[in-house]
């Protein structure tokens, strides 16, 4: 089996100071094409794109123009991308404002975006959603005669981790607990 040498430290600095005196117009080049990779696999945020470029060594007015050039066709759109965010994780995973809302900013969206965003949310959609999410776990759950607090605490954690008002929680863990054993008794 041959072993070939490691490359040294002096060669890969040499290729990188020859990657970046390139063309500036071959440089734009390749900064698309590592966005159009990282967007065919799912839609990603501008601060995203540009994070990854910087991370790759792209300098800002690169990345700059083959941004702008990505949201002057449609395939950057922070706006859009917030909106099915927050519709798909919140019926997918369950995720309350709050959380959608951390989620969004720790991907680079605007404020006034994310508030945009989760202004479509209805609050009744919220609790609809929150309360579907206890029944399923309920019926899991066994319940034992002094075991209230127990899963009362367990379910309002479960609430508020997904990003659910605390007032929220315990309401709906109450009257969902207080169904399930109903539904149990009959």
């Amino acid at each position: 089996m041959t072993h070939f040498p490691p490359r040294s430290t002096s060669e890969s600095a040499d290729d990188t100071r020859e990657e970046q005196t390139q063309d500036p117009r071959k440089r734009e080049e390749q900064a698309r094409d590592v966005c159009l990779r990282l967007l065919t696999v799912r839609a990603r945020t501008r601060a995203e794109l540009e994070g990854q470029l910087a991370k790759r060594g792209y300098p800002d007015e690169v990345s700059a123009a083959v941004l702008d050039r990505l949201a002057d066709v449609g395939l950057v759109d922070d706006e859009d991308f917030a909106e099915q965010w927050v519709r798909t994780r919140h019926a997918n995973s369950g995720k309350g404002k709050r959380a959608l809302a951390v989620e969004l900013r720790k991907k680079g969206v605007d404020g006034e975006v994310i508030s945009a965003a989760l202004a479509d949310l209805d609050p009744a959609a919220e609790r609809q959603r929150a309360e579907q999410l206890v029944r399923d776990k309920l019926r899991r759950e066994r319940l034992g005669d002094d075991d209230d607090v127990k899963v009362t605490r367990r379910l309002v954690g479960m609430l508020a981790r997904r990003g659910y008002s605390q007032s929220m929680a315990f309401d709906v863990v109450s009257v969902e607990l207080a169904s399930e054993r109903e539904r149990r008794r009959v």
